[in-house]
């Protein structure tokens, strides 16, 4: 599409040296470096205390969120949504009065830009803002920058200026490698769109996509709604895990972490219990969704959504799904026997093993034969040494510090939002990561990454900054402790700064190719790295140090807990490529040939092995099918990709400055503008 698609989650990254235009130097060689601030400090210190409260001023001006201006009040997204518009209809028609050229594909990715950064900055705002006009201001300025996007993806005079550019081969052939492939993206884009439909049938596309930007929004929403039952139905010896009001106990999570089995299986039967909107919600999505698959020209949904990923069809990635799940299939048994076995010796009058049992149990297996109880860990994992952590990493790998920087006055949506300025050690400031990392009522409940301004080169030679936000839902700060983080923490804290770095070392020229606008079965790639970095013994020692006395984590604790990733590795694996099989299927062939919870029941017991549980709709709290609809197998497939350059370039020293470098240069670099096995490939 014309605004490049965004990422939750999963987030939702860029890369490093913009490769158009190489000159003596190296990478940044012929723009100048940005300079230094005074006001940054270190990023260590900066996560372990409260933010200072700023001082009274009455007459200082308000900066508006991310420094937008119009954004000092919800108002302003109406004026900057506006003015995206206007700026969109000029670069309409000078595109298409113009004669093809390079020239072309700038003015593409201009247009591109001007309706992102309402688009993505309001993706963002729409559910992380805690004010509920600011979210409404938002999902509104969303709606409206969706639908002209729409419509300029079946706008023919449009297309037809990047056309006559694509059809000219002396053009096509004087172009560089990465202006080709974003003008083909574009082409592609129009494509999928249905630009080839007459205009009655282009119009039908265009409502088809409005009405499931709806839908999603709906469905999202949905996925995040607690239910709620009257005390009476539940044990009272349980009411105190959850929350209770009046006369009924609020259910908003699974639970999973719980020791009490029945707490676990309230949890999983009250939050999962279907509810009838939701579900006519995820028929209508997946229904609108194939309508307009076939109505551009494709067999199922999941078809158009590959074209253009490392999979390619969904063919492929039922293939690997497969193949990946008989191979795990012998080491899922033993970790399902394990795991049963240590619920009988806990509860042998319950020991059947249900699906609310392995994240529990598992962690219970991990702690007694690696002794690796996360209370044991917790004081060497402060936000802070975390933070401190990876600003080591980046700095020994890429020569990056991060440093904290006192946002302006109504630039961040919440007190405690961090400001992060990423410096390179010669190139200077290369982007700016809002860290939103703390509990909040009405906060959504996951971890993820969003650009909220892609990097692009200018017309006046600039580099336009990217800025992104990293979303967690880390614990705040005690009375007498900072705040600290589990293992699993750290882990996801390390993951969504792949995504982060891989935003901020992106120097594409285009931004519809920045960061992580590339497939998306690439696009996890540098996340997942991350977590290797996480599970390796010579990085945890660089900062894993007790919040009181500054103590080293032993390295027999941290040995152990990287020993103890692997219990039960299998089985979490394979409710991975459950969940994946199942998004698959819910995008192939329609009509489907029966209800999605029916559906859901046989696929969870021919691909995960646990019973399904009667009236539980584990579906219609599958968040990811609205972001990685027919793409959830991204996740796996990226998996294995970063675990070839982990082996290739960082067991050997997960420090190696020349590996990090070409790490960079080669795959971080280009964003969607190269092919992602063709970067991989240079990498390893």
């Amino acid at each position: 599409m014309l605004c490049a698609r965004r990422l939750r989650g999963l987030g939702p990254a860029a890369a490093a040296g913009w490769r158009g235009r190489p000159g003596p130097g190296g990478l940044g060689a012929g723009r100048r470096a940005r300079a230094v601030s005074t006001s940054w400090s270190p990023v260590g210190a900066a996560f372990n205390v409260k933010p200072q409260g700023r001082r009274l001023d009455l007459f200082g001006e308000r900066r508006g969120l991310f420094g937008v201006p119009e954004l000092s009040a919800p108002e302003g997204f109406r004026i900057a949504q506006e003015n995206a518009l206007r700026k969109a209809d000029l670069l309409v028609e000078r595109v298409c009065s113009m004669p093809p050229g390079p020239q072309t594909v700038l003015i593409f990715d201009e247009l591109s830009d001007s309706l992102c950064r309402v688009a993505d900055l309001a993706d963002f705002v729409k559910i992380a803002h805690p004010e509920p006009a600011f979210r409404e201001a938002a999902e509104e300025a969303c709606r409206s920058i969706g639908t002209m996007v729409e419509k300029l993806n079946t706008n023919v005079e449009l297309y037809q200026s990047l056309q006559k550019l694509l059809a000219d081969k002396k053009l096509v052939e004087s172009l560089d490698p990465e202006t080709r492939r974003v003008a083909e993206l574009f082409m592609f884009d129009f494509e999928i769109s249905g630009i080839h439909l007459d205009k009655e049938k282009r119009k039908r596309a265009v409502d088809l996509n409005v009405k499931i930007l709806d839908l999603s929004n709906t469905f999202l929403v949905g996925t995040n709604f607690p239910n709620k039952v009257e005390k009476y139905l539940l044990p009272e010896h349980i009411h105190r895990n959850f929350v209770v009001t009046g006369n009924h106990v609020i259910i908003d999570g699974l639970h999973a972490d719980a020791p009490d089995d029945l707490v676990r299986e309230a949890a999983y039967k009250i939050f999962l219990y279907p509810n009838a909107g939701q579900l006519k919600c995820l028929e209508e999505l997946l229904s609108h969704r194939d309508l307009l698959a076939k109505l551009v020209g494709y067999s199922t949904y999941s078809h158009r959504a590959l074209q253009g990923t490392i999979a390619k069809n969904p063919e492929t990635v039922m293939q690997f799904l497969e193949k990946l799940s008989d191979r795990l299939s012998e080491r899922t048994i033993k970790d399902f026997e394990m795991i049963r076995r240590m619920k009988m010796k806990l509860n042998p009058q319950n020991s059947e093993l249900m699906p609310w049992d392995p994240p529990y149990y598992s962690g219970v297996i991990r702690a007694e034969r690696y002794n690796i109880e996360p209370s044991l860990y917790c004081p060497f994992f402060s936000l802070g040494a975390c933070m401190e952590g990876l600003n080591i990493l980046f700095t020994k790998l890429l020569g990056i510090t991060l440093y904290a920087e006192q946002p302006a006055k109504g630039e961040v949506w919440c007190e405690d939002v961090r400001k992060l300025a990423v410096v390179h050690e010669s190139e200077g400031l290369l982007g700016y990561i809002y860290c939103d990392f703390f509990q909040r009522a009405d906060k959504p409940h996951q971890d993820c990454h969003f650009t909220i301004r892609g990097g692009r080169l200018k017309e006046d030679g600039d580099y336009q900054l990217p800025v992104v936000v990293l979303m967690l839902n880390l614990p705040h700060s005690s009375r007498n402790s900072p705040t600290l983080l589990t293992p699993g923490m750290m882990e996801n804290l390390f993951h969504e700064m792949g995504h982060a770095m891989h935003s901020m070392l992106g120097r594409t020229r285009y931004q519809h190719v920045t960061g992580t606008r590339c497939p998306t079965d690439f696009a996890e790639v540098p996340s997942i790295l991350m977590e290797y970095f996480a599970n390796d013994y010579r990085v945890v020692t660089q900062f894993a140090r007790h919040y009181q006395t500054g103590q080293s984590l032993p390295k027999s604790m941290v040995s152990r807990l990287c020993e103890s990733k692997k219990v039960c590795a299998a089985a979490d694996m394979q409710l991975q490529v459950f969940y994946a099989t199942l998004d698959q299927i819910y995008h192939g062939k329609h009509p489907l040939r029966t209800s999605t919870t029916d559906i859901l029941r046989e696929t969870q017991e021919k691909f995960y092995g646990l019973p399904y549980v009667p009236n539980t709709a584990w579906q219609l709290r599958f968040s990811h099918l609205v972001g990685y609809g027919a793409k959830y197998y991204s996740y796996l497939m990226s998996r294995a990709v970063a675990s070839m350059v982990w082996k290739e370039c960082f067991q050997q020293d997960p420090f190696n400055r020349a590996a990090g470098e070409r790490y960079r240069r080669e795959m971080l670099a280009h964003g969607g503008g190269k092919e992602p096995m063709l970067m991989v490939q240079a990498t390893c």
